[in-house]
């Protein structure tokens, strides 16, 4: 007869608690889930890198880069808020509503474009707030509740161009006061030695460091993980998963503001029915 178990966490060789047992730097590897994408990644790149001939040139690296970034800045949020058990279909037309309202806010009121990127701050942000509000109260799907919203904002995006612009895109305000130093913000190169980089870079790398703190480090990112796991189980312990969804909605709603100013003031006008199809990439790259 076998002698009973002491549910201690044993190692099968020598007897020993297997968190002690040394483990090799290629076993540590094996378990760490983001192997995949890492190994994706370097796959692709050296594909192209035979493949292409100018794949490697610098000018090359950086377009990848900021065709990564623009995609990246909305997937890093998107990430968070899958890992908090829910997606968001909006997201697309949602980045075109935040660079509608303030290039429209800012022509129609002829104010400083300043006013108008606060203006659609307030507006984007109450956009996740709505998704998430809404999810919490009346517990459908996320994929419903941002199903409505995605069609809302889509007609909301054609209808008012339409009505205040006479057109489907808005008009210029690249000689508006503010525009030169918005631009900067959300839209300017960086030039390192012959290589150009757009802005849009910085502000994906301070997301992915930012949200990577908050996940690993803090007690939202406890809650995060929480609330993906089970809400009830959570809400048990103390979670607060109403204001946890809520807030990830926002967040969310905050990285369509920043593509949003980008797409602005990068191209000046704004065509009304742009964003649609490209929350299926940022959910893509989250994945």
């Amino acid at each position: 007869m076998s002698a009973p178990s002491t549910g201690t966490p044993q190692a099968a060789e020598g007897g020993r608690d297997e968190r002690l047992v040394h483990r090799s730097l290629v076993r540590r590897l094996m378990g760490r889930p983001e192997l995949g994408s890492v190994v994706g990644a370097i796959a692709v790149f050296v594909f192209f890198a035979f493949v292409a001939d100018t794949f490697l040139r610098a000018s090359s690296l950086s377009t990848v880069l900021y065709a990564s970034s623009t995609i990246g800045i909305m997937a890093v949020p998107v990430a968070l808020l899958m890992i908090g058990g829910e997606f968001d279909l909006s997201t697309g037309v949602m980045v075109t509503s935040s660079a509608l309202v303030s290039s429209m806010f800012s022509y129609q009121m002829t104010a400083n474009v300043w006013v108008g990127v606060g203006v659609s701050l307030l507006v984007t942000l109450a956009i996740g707030f709505f998704n998430g509000f809404m999810l919490t109260r009346t517990k459908l799907p996320s994929f419903i509740i941002t199903l409505g919203t995605f069609l809302m904002l889509t007609g909301l995006n054609l209808g008012f161009t339409k009505l205040i612009s006479g057109t489907v895109s808005t008009k210029t305000i690249g000689d508006m006061e503010g525009f030169s130093s918005a631009r900067a913000l959300f839209a300017s190169h960086l030039s390192l030695g012959d290589v150009d980089l757009q802005v849009t870079i910085v502000w994906w790398l301070a997301l992915v460091a930012l949200a990577t703190w908050v996940l690993l480090r803090t007690r939202v990112g406890n809650w995060i993980f929480a609330v993906g796991g089970g809400a009830d189980a959570a809400r048990a312990v103390g979670v607060p998963v109403n204001r946890t969804k809520i807030g990830l909605y926002m967040a969310v709603a905050f990285a369509a503001w920043i593509s949003g100013q980008h797409l602005l003031f990068s191209y000046d006008v704004v065509q009304s029915g742009e964003g649609v199809g490209n929350e299926f990439l940022y959910i893509i790259a989250a994945v």
